[in-house]
C-alpha cells in the first residue's frame, strides 16, 4: 500500500508553514496507521479522509486531528469509544495492540509454575466477535494460553469463566449500555485479584505495554496462532450457580423480560428455568441481540424512552413485575406497577433496588437456616444511597463505601452483597466479582415471590423498608457536554470558591477526594456534606462526556407519608440548589 502520492493542500496557500508541517506529520500518522488496518472498511474511510485532506478540505483535516491528535487511553475501565480508524477510535489496529500489550503483560506477571492464561468473551455490538477472534489469535501467537468463549455472552458470563476456569486474565468486548456505533476493551484479572476489574497499578502497566506494542510492532506483523473455544460447560456452570441463589418459587409473578437488543435473554431463559420460575412474556422486538439498537436512541434502561415498548407489553398482560437487562447484561432495571403514571408502571431507581437486595443480603446472613450469624460486608459506590448503611448497621454487618465502579466493590472484604446506583448489583461475590444483571434478577424475583405469597407487593414492602430504615430520597442532575474543558471548568469552580449553601441549605463541610480520602484512592469527586445530614456528589462521569450530580437525604421522623414528604421536599431544594451551582 503506498500513500506517498496522497499530499496535503495548504488551506493558508503559505507553504513550509509550521501548520503545512503539522498536517503532513499528521498525514504521515494516518497513512503509518493505514498501512497495517486489517479491516477494509476503515481503511476505506481513512483513504476517504485523506483524499479530503489532500484537496483542502478542512472539515476533513479536523476530523483526522480528532483522530489521532491523541490516542483512546487504556485505564481501569479498559478501553472504550466509537468504532472507526483511528489510535482515538475503537478498531482492529488498536485492538490488537491491546492484545498483545495485554499478552506481554501476563507474560511478565504470570508465576513460573504457571501458564500465562485468558478468557476472551464478547457481546452482540458491531464488531465484537471480529474484535474478540483477533485478540485470542494474536494472545495465542504471543504465547498465552487464549479460550474464546463459544458464543456471543453476556459479561457476567465473562467473569465467572475467569475464577470458573482459574484464569490470568479475562477479556470483554462490549461497550455495555453506549451509544450503537461505541465498543470497547474491558480485562479482569484473576490469581490474587479474584476476578475483578483492573485497577491501578495494573492498568498502567498494561497501558504501557500496549504503548510499547504500539512503537514497536506493526499489527500485520504481530504473532498469531490458534486459540481454545470453551466448552458449553462454562456457560451452564454459571447458570447452575446463578440459580442456587434463589430457593423454589412460593408463588409464581407475571413477569414482562427485555434484553434492550442485548445478549441477555437466552442464559437468562436457562436460568429462570433452573430456578423453578415461569418464563416471562417477552418484549419480543428487542430480544434479539442487534447491535443497530433499532427501538431505542440509546440502550440504556435509565434512559428516556428505553423502557416504553416494556410498559406497552406489560399493561397487555397484566404484568406485576417487569426485568431489563442492558445490552451486555450486566446492568439489572426493575418497574413495578403504579397507578397514575402515563406507562402504568415506574421503573424503580438503582438505589431502591439496590436497598432492597441489600436488606435481603443482611436478612440471609442474619440467621436463615445454614447461613449462621450475621457477618460479612455489604458494599456500594460513593455516590449511592446511604440507606445500605442505615441496613448493615441495623443487621450488625460491616459496610463499606468505595469509589464508583465495580473494580472497587468487588473488592471489599468480606464481601456478602454490593451494588452501584447506576443499576449495577453484586448479589453472589463467591463465583462473580462484577455486577451482574441476570444474578440481580433471580434474586429481585425471588423476593417479589415470596413477598406474593404473603399477600405484599413489592411497592409495599418498599414502605417497610422506609418504616424500618427510614425513608431515603435519591436524586441525580446529569449535565453531557461537547466540551469537556465544561466540565472541569465546573470542578475547578467548585473548588476554588466552595459554597456555603445549597438552595437554603447550609453546607457543613466539603471533602474533596483529588488527593485521596479516608483511605479511598485519589478520584476527581467532591463530597458537600449538608447541615441537615443530606448529601450532594459532584464528579465527571467516566465512560461519558456528562458532569454526574448524586442527591441523597433521608428522614425518620413520624409516618412513612411523611418521612417520604420531609426527604421530598429536601430532595428538591438540593436539586434547585445544585442547578444553580453547575451553571
Amino acid at each position: 500500500m503506498v500513500l506517498d502520492t496522497i499530499q496535503p493542500a495548504d488551506p493558508s496557500g503559505n507553504a513550509g508553514t509550521g501548520a503545512t508541517d503539522a498536517t503532513s506529520t499528521l498525514v504521515a500518522t494516518a497513512g503509518a496507521w493505514l498501512n497495517q488496518d486489517p479491516d477494509p472498511e476503515t481503511q476505506a474511510e481513512l483513504r476517504a479522509l485523506l483524499r479530503g485532506v489532500a484537496d483542502g478540505d478542512a472539515g476533513a483535516l479536523a476530523e483526522l486531528h480528532s483522530r489521532f491528535d491523541d490516542r483512546l487511553a487504556f485505564g481501569t475501565a479498559g478501553l472504550r469509544g466509537a468504532i472507526a480508524a483511528g489510535s482515538n477510535r475503537m478498531n482492529r489496529v488498536l485492538v490488537c495492540q491491546a492484545a498483545a500489550g495485554l499478552a506481554a503483560f501476563l507474560i511478565k506477571t504470570t508465576p513460573p509454575d504457571r501458564v500465562p492464561s485468558v478468557v476472551i468473551g464478547y457481546d452482540g455490538r458491531k464488531n465484537s466477535q471480529v474484535f474478540a477472534t483477533d485478540s485470542a489469535a494474536v494472545m495465542a501467537g504471543a504465547g498465552v494460553r487464549a479460550i474464546l468463549l463459544p458464543r456471543l455472552l453476556p459479561t457476567p458470563v465473562l467473569a465467572f469463566a475467569v475464577r470458573h476456569l482459574d484464569v490470568g486474565a479475562g477479556v470483554m468486548v462490549t461497550a455495555s449500555h453506549n451509544p450503537p456505533n461505541d465498543n470497547g476493551y474491558k480485562v479482569y484479572l484473576g490469581g490474587a485479584n479474584q476476578g475483578s476489574q483492573i485497577v491501578s497499578p495494573d492498568d498502567a502497566a498494561i497501558a504501557a505495554e500496549i504503548l510499547r506494542v504500539a512503537a514497536e510492532q506493526q499489527v500485520p506483523q504481530l504473532p498469531r496462532a490458534p486459540y481454545e473455544t470453551a466448552p458449553e460447560s462454562v456457560v451452564q456452570a454459571y447458570i447452575d450457580e446463578t440459580a442456587s441463589i434463589a430457593h423454589p418459587p412460593r408463588a409464581q409473578v407475571t413477569t414482562v423480560y427485555t434484553a434492550l437488543h442485548g445478549v441477555g435473554w437466552d442464559t437468562t431463559r436457562r436460568v429462570l428455568e433452573a430456578a423453578g420460575f415461569d418464563l416471562p412474556t417477552l418484549v419480543d422486538a428487542q430480544i434479539a441481540p442487534d447491535g443497530a439498537f433499532p427501538t431505542v436512541a440509546f440502550p440504556n434502561p435509565e434512559e428516556p424512552g428505553a423502557m416504553d415498548l416494556s410498559y406497552e407489553t406489560a399493561r397487555e398482560v397484566g404484568a406485576e413485575l417487569i426485568i431489563a437487562n442492558d445490552p451486555d447484561a450486566d446492568r439489572l432495571a426493575i418497574a413495578i406497577p403504579q397507578e397514575g403514571t402515563a406507562s402504568g408502571y415506574r421503573r424503580l431507581s438503582g438505589n431502591e433496588v439496590g436497598a432492597l437486595l441489600g436488606w435481603r443480603a443482611a436478612e440471609i446472613a442474619s440467621g436463615a437456616p445454614g447461613h449462621g450469624g450475621a457477618t460479612g460486608t455489604l458494599a456500594c459506590s460513593i455516590v449511592s444511597t446511604p440507606a445500605l448503611q442505615a441496613v448493615a448497621q441495623a443487621y450488625g454487618l460491616r459496610f463499606t463505601d468505595t469509589l464508583t465502579g465495580f473494580k472497587w466493590v468487588s473488592r471489599a472484604p468480606g464481601l456478602i452483597f454490593g451494588f452501584e446506583e447506576a443499576l449495577g448489583y453484586l448479589v453472589n461475590p463467591r463465583t462473580v466479582r462484577d455486577k451482574d444483571g441476570i444474578s440481580a434478577a433471580v434474586a429481585l424475583l425471588s423476593l417479589v415471590s415470596d413477598l406474593k405469597a404473603e399477600g405484599v407487593t413489592l411497592a409495599e414492602h418498599l414502605d417497610r423498608f422506609s418504616e424500618r430504615f427510614g425513608h431515603f430520597a435519591s436524586g441525580q442532575i446529569s449535565v453531557r457536554v461537547t466540551d469537556l474543558t465544561e466540565i472541569e471548568r465546573v470542578m475547578a469552580r467548585l473548588r476554588e470558591s466552595p459554597p456555603a449553601f445549597v438552595g437554603r441549605i447550609a453546607v457543613d463541610h466539603i471533602d474533596d477526594l483529588a488527593a485521596g480520602f479516608n483511605g479511598l484512592p485519589p478520584s476527581d469527586v467532591l463530597r458537600i456534606r449538608l447541615a441537615d445530614g443530606s448529601r450532594v456528589m459532584v464528579r465527571p462521569s467516566g465512560t461519558e462526556p456528562k458532569l454526574k450530580v448524586y442527591l441523597d437525604t433521608s428522614s425518620t421522623n413520624g409516618s412513612v407519608a411523611e418521612r417520604k414528604a420531609a426527604a421530598e421536599e429536601t430532595l428538591a431544594e438540593l436539586d434547585r440548589g445544585m442547578r444553580e451551582l453547575i451553571k
